[in-house]
């Protein structure tokens, strides 16, 4: 039974894996393929090679956490972590049902708990600083978001700017023997500088998934008594990813594009430094945290910062009068805003093959703040409310989930 139940821990950890890596492949490379810059099979590659790199170096202080720290890690019987890794699963199907980017150490470190409360084993000191750190992360992240999206933004976007290659960044000459590599002829010396930038940043998103993830998917199978070492856990685990990046992550890769048309590839970029940054941090001190919460709380930040740009603080802390506004010019209510487009290329238009609007001969100057500018999208576009409290709701409902779940389950197995 004992040896049925390891097989089965390892099958499911490798399910949970599997996922990460399909989910985490389109995150951390979907700019780079859908600007042609790299090719899928590549993309898988490079996650793997920088995710084994994450997992391997930093991400071995989440596995002791996790395998040994929150309970002891004699509580991971092999039931026991089934159970953990069960529980986790079917609370990120369900917030992924919701459309919610899923927390995967939130719902295990949940999973946990509940198995550290039926246990009467869990480590409420460490808890409180690992929860805090899930509180102050995605608040760092939006606030980094906000202060990039209404202050340096525009000043970037101004500068920077991305060509959308026909053909991929790196060709083939196959005419002779040996295939010889040689750069597209229409990249530029700036196309070259920032697609490698583009193509490094994708890398180092995938050394912070390799980080925070691993422990997710092998943890309650690694310590003390445990089924896997932690060298073979992490190998299982990037073994996971792999199967994920080369098979599921292909349909991520194309579709990342579509659902995020209105995230420039500059804004994706920024999104990647800080979000990935933050986690790395976390993950060096052994703390469990999501890459999804603080991608998207930067998201959000960067977004409500870029339209924030056209109010000043003044009149961001004066109530908006409800109803339709008055065109000075026409004397015409107005009842909603028309869209503009985004100023630089989307992640959408390259993905579907779309060129981006011709740039102007001149770069015209940045707006000041308090004043709409021809480059600013209409704030709903940037900043949705409704979906903001949605997210960051079922991120507090998926791990409250794991930990009701998983209480009673193991308060009637101990």
């Amino acid at each position: 039974m004992v040896s049925l139940l390891t097989v089965a821990g390892i099958v499911v950890a490798v399910f949970v894996g599997f996922n990460i890596g399909g989910s985490s492949t389109g995150v951390a490379f979907g700019p780079a393929v859908g600007s042609r810059l790299v090719r899928k099979a590549t993309a898988g590659a490079l996650f793997v090679g920088f995710g084994f790199l994450g997992a391997w170096t930093v991400g071995r202080n989440v596995i002791a956490t996790m395998s040994s720290s929150i309970v002891p890690a004699a509580q991971f019987t092999p039931t026991a972590s089934v159970a953990v890794l069960f529980f986790t699963g079917v609370s990120l199907l369900i917030s992924n049902l919701y459309g919610v980017p899923a927390s995967t150490s939130m719902t295990a470190v949940g999973a946990i708990v509940g198995l550290g409360l039926a246990s009467d084993t869990l480590n409420r000191a460490l808890m409180f600083v690992i929860v805090s750190a899930w509180i102050v992360a995605p608040l760092v992240c939006f606030t980094i978001g906000i202060v990039v999206g209404r202050y340096l933004y525009p000043h970037l976007d101004r500068y920077v700017a991305f060509t959308t290659f026909d053909l991929h960044f790196i060709q083939l000459d196959r005419s002779g023997v040996i295939p010889r590599p040689y750069l597209n002829p229409n990249a530029s010396p700036q196309d070259i500088v920032g697609s490698l930038s583009v193509v490094a940043i994708a890398c180092y998103m995938a050394f912070s998934a390799g980080a925070s993830n691993a422990a997710n998917a092998v943890a309650p199978l690694v310590g003390e008594g445990g089924a896997l070492t932690v060298d073979q856990g992490v190998l299982l685990a990037v073994g996971a990813f792999g199967l994920g990046s080369f098979t599921i992550a292909r349909r991520t890769l194309e579709t990342v594009g579509d659902d995020i048309t209105e995230l420039p590839i500059l804004a994706s970029l920024i999104v990647s430094i800080v979000g990935g940054t933050v986690i790395t941090i976390l993950s060096y001190l052994g703390i469990p945290a999501s890459l999804a919460v603080s991608t998207t709380s930067t998201i959000i930040g960067l977004g409500w910062g870029r339209a924030s740009r056209a109010a000043t603080l003044a009149e961001l802390a004066t109530p908006a009068p409800e109803g339709p506004e008055l065109d000075v010019a026409t004397g015409a209510l107005v009842t909603s805003r028309v869209e503009e487009a985004p100023a630089g290329p989307t992640i959408g238009d390259i993905a579907r093959h779309e060129e981006p609007a011709e740039e102007p001969e001149e770069i015209p100057d940045v707006p000041d703040i308090g004043v709409e500018g021809p480059a600013d999208l209409d704030e709903r576009s940037l900043f949705d409310p409704k979906a903001a409290k949605r997210i960051v709701t079922m991120w507090v409902v998926t791990p409250s989930l794991a930990v009701a779940a998983s209480y009673p389950v193991f308060a009637i197995l101990l």
